[in-house]
């Protein structure tokens, strides 16, 4: 592939998803568009690049993005951000008038395991009444995780036995969640780099690991247009190895808690330690 047709694609992926391409990932151009390129008889990936720069390629462009988002997920997957929920969400309640309805968005929320293990922890806690919002730039993966299914490889992978028996039945050699978990939680396509005000104030927000894709310019504006979002004493949790330091003042570490973040006094007055 010549250097101006990987720059032309590497270009479309970041408007579009904000995840910079290097030329060293080449190789995964390769791999993860070949069926893309068999599927539309398009002879390479430099013709691809030529496509592309048409403007009524948007089914195209929408396709190539897709195939090139990473979509990795797992159950409870870290853990301790889950721990730290179990002990947020009383205090968060406490906080609240009676009747509030507690909201969590879940973005980048892949096929929908983070989303569905905060549905666990709030039905094992007895929390009725949440909303949990699940979003992500693919329509392939959203598709998946409305539907709830998973392999025998996906729930083994951070999901223990008992919550796995209590949760998902098995059908067809796989597990799909159970209609009352499901229920808790909605999923939609949405990019983050997007316009979020229209989705409403929320009280807890997971994004994580996903930063790790963007330049320094991208996670300082998806981190901002996440803040926004916020409750005042709400909370954000990203990957263990991202950090809002450099690149937001908007946000500020929770005390002893890796990859928990809440607003700064100046943003928010009200503020909940961990």
């Amino acid at each position: 592939m010549n250097a101006e047709g990987f720059a032309a694609i590497a270009a479309l992926i970041k408007a579009r998803s904000g995840i910079v391409l290097t030329p060293d990932k080449e190789y995964m151009l390769e791999t993860r568009l070949a069926g893309l390129l068999k599927q539309h008889a398009i002879p390479s990936l430099d013709a691809l690049a030529l496509k592309l720069r048409d403007p009524r390629a948007e089914v195209l462009a929408k396709a190539v993005t897709e195939a090139l988002t990473t979509n990795e997920s797992s159950f409870f997957r870290d853990g301790k951000p889950f721990d730290h929920l179990k002990r947020l969400l009383p205090r968060l309640l406490a906080a609240r008038p009676p009747g509030h309805r507690l909201r969590i968005w879940s973005a980048a929320c892949s096929t929908g395991q983070e989303a569905y293990s905060v549905a666990m922890v709030l039905q094992e806690m007895g929390i009725r009444g949440a909303e949990i919002l699940g979003t992500d730039l693919s329509a392939e993966v959203v598709g998946r995780a409305r539907d709830g299914l998973y392999t025998q490889f996906e729930v083994q992978r951070g999901l223990p036995v008992q919550m796995l028996v209590k949760h998902f039945r098995q059908e067809a050699g796989k597990w799909r969640v159970q209609p009352a978990l499901r229920e808790m939680a909605r999923f939609e396509e949405r990019n983050l780099l997007g316009d979020h005000r229209p989705l409403g104030r929320f009280d807890v927000v997971f994004c994580r690991n996903v930063l790790i894709y963007f330049d320094p310019q991208t996670k300082g504006r998806v981190l901002n247009a996440l803040a926004a979002q916020m409750a005042p004493d709400g909370v954000m949790y990203l990957g263990g190895a991202e950090t809002v330091l450099g690149l937001t003042d908007r946000l500020m570490a929770v005390p002893g808690e890796r990859g928990a973040y809440g607003l700064t006094a100046a943003v928010a007055p009200v503020r909940l330690a961990g």
